[in-house]
């Protein structure tokens, strides 16, 4: 019943359903689906992606390469044939391709020859890679074959430009003359892309609008792919590490709160956005019990329960910032605080803790936005099982984490559970978050000297 709990989560929650104490799950590469209609320049947008991600070993699989061979009946009708049709493709095919990549494992791509519509014997060997994109016109149709994929693109380009691109493909490489393209465009082709293709539109991620023309959108795509990429594998390691599902308007108030010019207003504004975002999600891990309620309908309705025994403990001075967004979503919730000095790159000290008494028997929401190194968290969650919270009644809360500091608390206290909304890249020679967003209590109560720093301390060390 639990499980059920965390509600829609990202692709890489997955992990959540496999026990501390299970052996580590398989490394899964990174799949992205590329759909979009005939010629929209999905190849264009799929080299362009493999190219700037030249540092991962990237597969690409094309939904062409499983056309159904015609049969001798068939290749006399051939101008009758749909190959815009789901049914023309062999998806049974290329699924069993696919899981096989997806575990590891090399495999044989059929080879399609358009010219005779017959899959020719030599075929392809593939090896498993990092990232694979797997391209084709109706990729996004099959929800087996969606099912497979951890980011899905649609193609957006304008019919006529497609229809053009389409007959000098057709006429060149394929050797049809031009009628039978135009006939073939009119009574399939558009028909097919109304049908099956425009609308797997929906299901689409990202949508790029004029394919390949579009590099600031595949420039922006690729740096979301890098971030993904970073979750992903993270996630696949760690059962305990949950990320909020990325949109973007995630990704919009990331990128507010990280740049430099951006005011304290606004700052504080969209930072308080995803705190919120991030407790709610937080709010989703904890255990609960079924329960029946009466509508005013008179209708019953079989809801959940969810624990009323709860606390906060804030890391001064950052964490201070998500005690608001608690409080918002759990009325009435005690708050503690701890004060972590930091002596250099890897020493901390507690200097000064204050928590409810009976905290042993609470859910714990350790609060701090930033997870660099991992030092401040450690130190506060050993003070917390010293005062004997259990480590799986630990939910530890931030906006933004640098893989080492996942790879120390999970490591360390694999029963917590952390909840955070993006993983940055790394940490600098200063243990600072790469790209991060700065000095975080600075920028977030408009501190920027000792004095005002000292006085803001001075009047927050209190129990909530």
């Amino acid at each position: 019943m639990e499980k059920l709990s965390n509600g829609v989560r990202d692709h890489c929650l997955i992990s959540d359903y496999i026990s501390p104490s299970a052996p580590a799950p398989l490394k899964q590469p990174f799949v992205i689906g590329v759909a979009g209609g005939t010629a929209s320049g999905k190849t264009t947008v799929c080299n362009m992606i493999m190219s700037q991600l030249h540092d991962q070993r990237v597969v690409l699989v094309n939904q062409d390469s499983f056309y159904h061979s015609l049969s001798e009946e068939k290749l006399k009708k051939v101008h009758e044939y749909n190959f815009d049709h789901p049914d023309a493709f062999n998806t049974e095919v290329l699924l069993s391709c696919m899981e096989k990549l997806r575990s590891g494992q090399p495999v044989n791509i059929p080879s399609y020859d358009f010219k005779i519509h017959q899959s020719i014997e030599s075929s392809s060997p593939v090896n498993p890679g990092d990232v694979i994109i797997l391209e084709g016109i109706l990729v996004l149709h099959d929800p087996r074959v969606r099912d497979l994929m951890n980011m899905k693109i649609f193609v957006d380009t304008d019919a006529d430009v497609r229809l053009s691109r389409r007959i000098q493909r057709d006429t060149v490489q394929r050797g049809r003359n031009i009628q039978n393209v135009l006939e073939q465009y009119t009574k399939f082709v558009k028909p097919s892309f109304d049908e099956f293709i425009q609308p797997s539109m929906k299901y689409a991620d990202i949508i790029i609008p004029r394919g390949g023309d579009n590099d600031v959108a595949i420039d922006l795509i690729v740096q979301h792919i890098r971030t993904k990429l970073c979750q992903h594998n993270l996630c696949k390691i760690y059962s305990n590490i949950f990320i909020i599902s990325s949109t973007f308007q995630i990704k919009g108030m990331h990128t507010l709160i990280r740049d430099i010019n951006t005011t304290k207003h606004d700052f504080v504004f969209y930072a308080d956005r995803l705190i919120r975002l991030v407790v709610e999600h937080g709010l989703g891990h904890l255990p609960f019990t079924e329960k029946q309620i009466t509508t005013p309908t008179g209708s019953v309705y079989t809801g959940v329960d969810f624990c009323k025994r709860l606390c906060g403990v804030s890391v001064i001075r950052s964490g201070e910032s998500m005690e608001n967004a608690l409080r918002a979503c759990c009325n009435g919730i005690k708050i503690g605080k701890i004060l972590i000095h930091r002596e250099n790159n890897d020493g901390r000290q507690l200097i000064y803790e204050k928590l409810p008494k009976d905290i042993s028997s609470r859910h714990v929401f350790l609060l701090d936005p930033v997870l660099a190194s991992g030092y401040s968290a450690v130190k506060a969650i050993t003070l917390l099982l010293s005062k004997g919270v259990p480590e799986s009644h630990i939910i530890f809360l931030n906006l933004i984490a640098a893989p080492q500091g996942i790879h120390a608390l999970c490591k360390k206290f694999p029963m917590l559970k952390i909840v955070t909304s993006e993983i940055d890249a790394s940490l600098n020679e200063d243990s600072r978050v790469i790209p991060g967003m700065g000095e975080f209590a600075d920028r977030y109560f408009g501190t920027n000297n000792i004095n005002s720093k000292v006085s803001t301390l001075s009047a927050n060390l209190k129990l909530s």
